[in-house]
């Protein structure tokens, strides 16, 4: 059975952030910044959540791109960050390392660029017998057309595009499953847009949950003199 017939679980796939460093960000436009660090950031939480092991790198942090976003470094604190000099992470001994250490081999690929800091070691690890699921929505490249164009060379060679709500869902998979539950619905109702927005409204206006937050607290109308 071809691998991409299959789900991946939080049991066999890992996630990995490639260089979401400020000196990285200032070229991205093929997505809003903000929007970005947030689909990044819901991401890692998430799966720190189920335990989906994580590995973080970055290049030339001192001498030209600066560190991790700090709200990537509050996700993971205190853990290590492979710093490389190749633009190819694959070519660095310590990330091939660091992800033959989390023995999964569906790998959940995000970073930036698109098209060469996340293109180039999802070829190679493609080559290596790995199954690179590319969180485009969590990747940034220089322009639109740049992105599209690494999209499309990493899935002529294998690689499936997802998206980060779509993603983390695949590790929940069924809501009977109540392990992960509460914590994923918190998550998703802090950082998950249009669809966290949709949760909050369940919880409270037709489950009748008490709102998430004091902070812009509706006081009802007076009515009458």
């Amino acid at each position: 059975m071809n691998q991409y017939h299959k789900l991946y679980t939080a049991e066999d796939s890992a996630v990995v952030f490639i260089d979401h460093q400020p000196q990285m960000l200032f070229g991205v436009a093929n997505i809003d910044r903000a929007a970005l660090i947030n689909n990044v950031t819901l991401l890692g939480k998430v799966a720190k959540e189920f335990k989906v092991p994580a590995v973080l790198t970055a290049v030339e942090t001192e001498s030209f791109s600066g560190y991790l976003w700090p709200q990537l470094l509050d996700v993971f604190p205190g853990q290590a960050v492979v710093e490389r000099t190749s633009m190819n992470a694959w070519d660095d001994a310590g990330f091939r390392q660091a992800i033959e250490a989390t023995g999964r081999k569906n790998i959940l690929i995000t970073g930036l660029w698109t098209e060469v800091c996340v293109t180039w070691p999802t070829l190679e690890m493609i080559a290596a017998g790995y199954h690179i699921y590319v969180v485009e929505d969590c990747c940034g490249a220089t322009s639109a057309a740049a992105h599209e164009a690494a999209l499309s060379r990493m899935v002529q060679a294998g690689a499936v595009r997802v998206t980060a709500l779509a993603a983390l869902l695949e590790w929940q998979r069924d809501w009977a499953r109540r392990g992960h539950y509460d914590a994923l619905m918190t998550l998703i109702k802090q950082q998950g847009g249009a669809y966290g927005s949709g949760v909050e409204y369940a919880y409270t206006m037709v489950h009748k949950a008490p709102q998430s937050a004091k902070v812009g607290q509706v006081v009802p109308r007076k009515t009458g003199h």
